[in-house]
C-alpha cells in the first residue's frame, strides 16, 4: 500500500486526541454519525440536481455494527462516498477544517474542548481517542473504483484501491483496549439516544442476541430443555424525523435540547427556541436557537454560520451567511422552504424574494423571543454580556427592525456601576429639563467613569450612558432619536450648550483676553480653546468639534490601518475659569503660560486615555512646573 504522512497541524491534533481529551470521549460517535447524514445529503441533493446521478436510486440509511470479541466498531453510510483525492484532501490535510484555528482555540477545558471538534469540522480525528487503528473504505458515487484509508493515528496513513459494492464509505475502528465500552449495544444505543436521535435518516445498528427455544423430547412427559442460539438483528435507534416538520404539541422540551445539541456542538441547554410553521403564500417551517455561549468564531470574517437551509427537507446549505442578518450570527437553527428550487445557487438565494421573506419573518420572531427573554433581567445580562455587541451591530445595519432593536440594546451609564440600563429606562429617568441622552464614548470604562467631561452632568444628577467599546463611536451617531430624544456626545463641544448657563456667558465674555493668551501660547497643537460650561473640580479636558472624529475614535482607525486625513484633526481645548490653576494664568510670563497652558492640554488628553504626541516636552513641562512649586514652597 502506498504510504502518506499527514500534514504537521495533523500530526499536532492527533496527538492532542490521543493523549489530552479524556472527558469526553463518546463524541467520536457523534461526529462520524453527523459526517455520514452530511454525505447522505449531499447524495440526496445531487440525484435530485446531477444529471449524471438523478437515475441513482437509493434508500438512505446509516449503519452501526459492533463485534464485542475483536472489539471493532464499524459505521457505515451510503452517501456521496469519497474517492482517492478526497481521501486525501479530507483526511491528511487541513483543507476546509480549519485545524490551526483549532489548535489556536483550545483552552484546556476538556469538555469545552470536545464542543469545539464539532465546531471546527475536525470531528473524524477524534476516532483516535479510542482506536488504535482506523480503517475507511469509501466508493464516490457515479465512480468504478474504491479506495482504502488506514492509520494508526502515529503521524502516516497508508491508501490505496479496494473492493467496494456500492458508493458510500464504512469507517471500522479496531478499539483500544481499555475502550471495549464503545463496543456494545447498550453504549451506542445511549450515545445516539443522547446526540443523533434526530439525525433525519435512520441508523440501524446491527448486534447478535442470545435466543432460547423450548424443545420437546419424545416422552411428552419428560423435562423439556431449552436451547439457545445466536440470533442477529437490525434495530432503527433513532428517530429520523426531521424535527422542524413536527407539530409543536407533538414535541417536548426534551426533543427540542438534544436536537439543539446535535446541531449546535454544545453540552448547555439554549435560552430558548422558536419554532414556525408558516403556509399560505410562502409555505416553510424554521426553527430556531438562542445559545448561551457565543461561538469562537463570533467576530471573525470568516464565521461559520449556525443556520442550516433545506428545500422540501433536502439540505442545500449550511454556509450561506445571507440566510439571517449578520447580526443575528450566533443564532442556530433550520430553514426548510417548500417553494424554493432545489438547484438554487448562493447566487439566486442573495437575490430570492422568497428567501427574503423568510429572512424577515424570522429576523422579527428572533427579535420577539429576545425580548421576551429581556423580561428576565438577570438573564439578560448575561445574553448581553454574550451577545449585546451584535445587537448593536443591528442598530447600524437592520434599519427595518431599528425600533424592535433599540428596546433590546442595554447600556453602561453613570447612575448605577453594576445594573445594565435600558433606553426607555433611561428616558423615564431624565431630568425634567434634561434636553438629550447623553453619552460618553472613548477608552476603558474606568477611564470613562473618571472622565472631567461627566463633572457638570454629575453635579447636575444627569445619568451619561458609558460606551467603552470602540464599536460605539461609529453606531451612536447613526442612530438618530429614540421616542424623540436626540442622542449627544458629550465628548464633542456642542454638548456644553446644553449646560451653559446665563452666567457661564458672561464669565466666558470677560474671559477673552486670558482664552486668547493660551490658544496663542498652544498655537497649532488646538483646533480653539473655549471657557468650559462642564467642568467642576478639574481644570480642563479635551473635546472634539461636531463634524470631527474624536481622540480615541482617531487612535482607533489609525490601528486599523485607516488612513488620516492629510491635515491633522485638532482637539479643543476647554478650560475652568474657576479652578486654582486657570486663575493663576493671567499672572503668568509668556514662557510659564506657555508650559502650563500645554500641560493643562496634555492633562486633559491623558484623562480620556490619549497619550500625549510629545512626551519628552510633557515630562519637561511637569519636571519645571514641580521644580519651581518645589523652590516657590522652600
Amino acid at each position: 500500500m502506498a504510504k502518506h504522512q499527514f500534514q504537521t497541524e495533523i500530526k499536532h491534533l492527533l496527538d492532542l486526541m490521543i493523549n489530552s481529551l479524556y472527558s469526553n470521549k463518546e463524541i467520536f460517535l457523534r461526529e462520524l454519525v453527523s459526517n455520514s447524514s452530511d454525505a447522505i445529503d449531499k447524495l440526496k441533493y445531487l440525484t435530485l440536481t446531477d444529471e449524471k446521478l438523478k437515475s441513482l436510486k437509493f434508500q438512505p440509511k446509516i449503519e452501526i455494527k459492533f463485534d464485542d470479541k475483536k472489539n471493532i466498531l464499524t459505521i457505515s453510510d451510503n452517501g456521496i462516498g469519497m474517492d482517492k483525492d478526497d481521501l486525501q484532501n479530507n483526511l491528511g490535510t487541513i483543507a476546509k477544517s480549519g485545524t490551526k484555528s483549532f489548535l489556536a482555540n483550545l483552552s484546556g477545558d476538556n469538555v469545552k474542548d470536545s464542543n469545539l471538534i464539532g465546531q471546527f469540522g475536525v470531528g473524524f480525528y477524534s476516532v483516535f481517542m479510542v482506536a488504535s487503528k482506523v480503517e475507511v473504505i469509501s466508493k464516490k458515487a457515479g465512480d468504478e473504483k474504491a479506495y482504502k484509508w488506514i492509520s494508526s493515528g502515529d503521524g502516516n496513513y497508508d491508501l490505496d484501491e479496494a473492493k467496494k459494492d456500492i458508493h458510500g464509505t464504512n469507517i471500522t475502528l479496531h478499539l483500544k483496549k481499555d475502550e471495549e465500552s464503545f463496543a456494545s449495544k447498550w453504549q451506542i444505543e445511549s450515545i445516539i439516544k443522547k446526540y443523533s436521535n434526530h439525525i433525519p435518516f435512520p441508523i440501524y445498528l446491527e448486534y447478535t442476541e442470545t435466543e432460547f427455544e423450548e424443545q420437546s423430547k419424545e416422552d411428552e412427559e419428560a423435562k423439556k430443555e431449552k436451547i439457545s442460539k445466536e440470533v442477529t438483528k437490525n434495530e432503527k435507534i433513532n428517530d429520523a424525523m426531521a424535527i422542524w416538520t413536527k407539530s409543536k404539541k407533538d414535541l417536548k422540551k426534551a426533543d427540542y435540547i438534544d436536537f439543539y445539541k446535535s446541531i449546535g456542538y454544545d453540552q448547555d441547554e439554549p435560552y430558548c427556541h422558536v419554532h414556525t410553521k408558516a403556509e399560505g403564500t410562502n409555505e416553510y417551517n424554521t426553527l430556531f436557537y438562542i445559545p448561551k455561549k457565543a461561538p469562537f468564531d463570533l467576530y471573525r470574517a470568516d464565521y461559520r454560520s449556525n443556520v442550516k437551509l433545506y428545500v422540501k427537507r433536502v439540505f442545500i446549505t449550511d454556509d450561506d451567511k445571507e440566510l439571517l442578518p449578520t447580526y443575528l450570527r450566533f443564532i442556530v437553527g433550520v430553514i426548510d422552504s417548500q417553494d424554493l428550487p432545489l438547484n438554487v445557487s448562493r447566487e439566486i438565494l442573495q437575490q430570492n424574494k422568497i428567501l427574503a421573506t423568510i429572512k424577515q419573518a424570522s429576523t422579527k420572531k428572533i427579535l420577539g423571543e429576545i425580548k421576551k427573554l429581556s423580561k428576565d433581567k438577570e438573564k439578560y445580562q448575561t445574553f448581553i454580556d454574550e451577545f449585546g455587541k451584535l445587537l448593536k451591530e443591528g442598530l447600524y445595519q437592520d434599519h427595518m427592525n431599528k425600533d424592535a432593536l433599540m428596546e433590546l440594546v442595554r447600556f453602561k451609564s453613570t447612575n448605577d456601576t453594576n445594573i445594565l440600563t435600558s433606553l426607555e429606562e433611561y428616558t423615564n429617568n431624565m431630568q425634567k429639563d434634561q434636553k438629550a441622552i447623553y453619552y460618553i464614548t472613548g477608552g476603558k470604562e474606568e477611564i470613562l467613569r473618571n472622565s472631567p467631561l461627566l463633572e457638570s452632568f454629575k453635579d447636575k444628577n444627569i445619568d451619561v450612558l458609558i460606551l467603552d467599546d470602540e464599536l460605539d463611536e461609529v453606531i451612536m451617531p447613526s442612530i438618530g432619536t429614540y421616542k424623540e430624544k436626540e442622542f449627544k456626545s458629550v465628548n464633542r463641544t456642542d454638548t456644553a450648550n446644553d449646560l451653559e448657563t446665563k452666567e457661564d456667558k458672561e464669565k466666558a465674555k470677560k474671559a477673552e483676553p486670558i482664552i486668547k493668551k493660551i490658544k496663542n501660547s498652544l498655537g497649532d497643537k488646538v483646533k480653539d480653546v473655549k471657557v468650559s460650561a462642564r467642568l467642576k473640580n478639574s481644570p480642563s479636558c479635551v473635546v472634539a468639534d461636531e463634524n470631527d472624529p474624536t481622540a480615541s475614535m482617531q487612535q482607533m482607525l489609525k490601528a486599523m490601518g485607516q488612513n488620516m486625513p492629510d491635515q491633522e484633526i485638532k482637539p479643543i481645548l476647554e478650560i475652568n475659569l474657576n479652578h486654582k490653576i486657570v486663575k493663576k494664568l493671567d499672572s503668568l510670563n509668556d514662557n510659564d503660560l506657555k508650559d502650563i497652558s500645554n500641560l493643562l492640554l496634555d492633562q486633559a488628553l491623558l484623562s480620556e486615555g490619549v497619550v500625549p504626541k510629545d512626551i519628552k516636552s510633557f515630562n519637561e513641562n511637569l519636571n519645571k512646573a514641580i521644580e519651581k512649586s518645589l523652590y516657590e514652597t522652600s
